[in-house]
C-alpha cells in the first residue's frame, strides 16, 4: 500500500428485520452466522500487508449494535490487531435505539466515542409505517444513555415518507428541539428496485410525493435545524460546530480507505473497490481463501478527477482549487471547464477566491450538479 489509508469501514450485515425501504448488504433472523462472519474479517485483515493507524473507525451495516457484547468485543479485539487507532480517533458505530440502554459501559470500554442512531422518525404511525421497531420513549431513552459514552451522537432522520404532509415533517422536526444531540444526517426516501416499498410502489399501494413537496420538506429542514444550532455542512450532513463527522468527510475529500465486511466498498491507490454483496458468497470466498472483491476499478486520471469533483461539491463550503489539484495533478478547467461553466450560468454553481460551491438552488438540485460534471 503506497498511499495508507488511515480510515477503516467495517460492514457488519446483520439485523433484526429487514426494513421495506432497505436495500443495504444484510441478512436478517440469521443469527448463526456470525461467528464465521467474524473469522472472516480477522481473515480480511490479515491479507493487509501492513498494520495501520487509523483515525478513524466506522462500523456500519446492517446493525452492528445487532451483535452481543461478547460478539462486539471480538470483533474490535480482530480490527486492533491490525488497525491500531491514533490519539483522538474517531470511533463510531451504527446503532438501532432498541440495542444502547444496558450496554453503556461495553460501548465505552470498546473506545466508541460516537454513535449514528438509527431513529428515522419520532411519530409512532410513520415508525410503523417505516416497519422500526422502536419507540420514541426508547429514542429518548437511547439518546440518554449515549450521553455516558460518546462524545457525539448522531441520529438519522427520514424525510417524504408515503402520504407525509410538510406539517408532518415539521412536526417530527420540532421533536429535536432540546435533546442532546451534536450531529443530524436527513435522507429523502428512495425506491430501491427488489426492496418491498418497490413492490408497494409498482403495485400502486405507495406513492411518491411530488419533486415540488420534497423540495420543500428539504428546504425546512435547512431552516429549521439552523434555527435549532446546526450548521448545514454537507447535502444531507448537519452537525453543530466542531462535530462534522471526520469519518464521512475521508469519502468527500477523496482520501484513500480500507472497507471490509460483505458489500464494503473501499479506496486504495486510486483504485475502487467492492466486496462480494452477497452474505454468503462472501463467507465461501474467504472461507476458501479466496478474496471476496467482485468489483475493482482502476480510473483513469480524469475520470478520478471528475468524481473527486462532483462528490467534493457535496460539501456546502464547496471545494479549493488548490486542495483539488494536490489530490488530482489538475485544475478545475482541466477537469470540467465546459461543465462548470453551463453550471455557472444556469446559477448552480458560484466561485470564490479559488473555491467553487454550490449555490441554494445548486445544493437543493445537487444531483443535477453531479450527473453534468460527470457527463452520464
Amino acid at each position: 500500500m503506497s498511499d495508507l489509508p488511515r480510515s477503516v469501514y467495517v460492514h457488519v450485515p446483520f439485523c433484526r428485520h429487514r426494513c421495506g425501504y432497505c436495500n443495504f448488504t444484510l441478512v436478517a433472523d440469521r443469527d448463526y452466522l456470525i461467528e464465521r462472519f467474524l473469522a472472516a474479517v480477522d481473515w480480511e485483515l490479515q491479507q493487509m500487508p501492513t498494520s495501520l493507524e487509523i483515525d478513524t473507525l466506522y462500523l456500519g451495516g446492517g446493525t452492528p449494535t445487532h451483535l452481543s457484547e461478547r460478539q462486539l468485543t471480538k470483533l474490535f479485539e480482530t480490527i486492533e490487531r491490525r488497525c491500531k487507532r491514533a490519539g483522538n480517533c474517531e470511533v463510531t458505530i451504527e446503532a438501532n435505539p432498541c440495542d444502547v440502554v444496558g450496554r453503556q459501559e461495553t460501548f465505552k470500554r470498546l473506545g466508541i466515542n460516537r454513535v449514528s442512531l438509527g431513529v428515522q422518525s419520532f411519530d409512532a404511525q410513520k415508525l410503523q409505517q417505516l416497519d422500526r421497531s422502536h419507540t420514541r420513549n426508547q429514542i429518548v431513552e437511547a439518546i440518554e444513555a449515549c450521553r455516558s459514552f460518546a462524545q457525539s451522537l448522531s441520529i438519522d432522520l427520514i424525510f417524504a415518507a408515503p402520504d407525509e404532509t410538510l406539517n408532518d415533517w415539521r412536526r417530527d422536526l420540532a421533536e429535536l428541539k432540546g435533546l442532546p444531540i451534536n450531529h443530524i444526517s436527513t435522507y429523502e426516501l428512495t425506491y430501491e428496485k427488489g426492496t418491498r416499498f418497490w413492490n408497494a410502489l409498482t403495485q400502486g399501494r405507495h406513492s411518491i410525493a411530488t419533486e415540488d413537496l420534497r423540495l420543500e420538506m428539504y428546504d425546512l429542514t435547512i431552516a429549521e435545524l439552523a434555527n435549532l444550532g446546526f450548521c448545514h455542512y454537507e447535502i444531507s450532513s448537519f452537525a453543530k460546530p466542531g462535530f462534522e463527522s471526520r469519518h464521512n468527510t475521508v469519502y468527500w475529500t477523496g482520501k484513500p480507505f480500507l472497507a471490509v465486511g460483505p458489500g464494503a466498498a473501499g479506496y486504495l491507490n486510486g483504485t475502487r473497490y467492492q466486496n462480494t454483496q452477497s452474505v454468503i458468497r462472501y463467507l465461501q470466498q474467504v472461507e476458501a481463501g479466496m478474496s471476496p472483491v467482485f468489483d475493482l476499478d482502476e480510473l483513469p486520471p480524469m475520470d478520478r478527477a471528475k468524481e473527486l469533483l462532483a462528490i467534493g461539491l457535496r460539501r456546502i463550503n464547496g471545494i479549493a482549487e488548490n486542495d483539488f489539484r494536490d489530490v488530482s495533478g489538475l485544475s478545475f478547467e482541466q477537469c470540467a471547464q465546459n461543465a462548470l461553466r453551463k453550471l455557472s450560468e444556469l446559477g448552480l454553481l458560484t466561485s470564490d477566491g479559488g473555491t467553487i460551491r454550490l449555490t441554494a438552488r445548486g445544493v437543493r438540485l445537487y444531483d443535477s450538479v453531479a450527473v453534468e460534471i460527470l457527463g452520464k
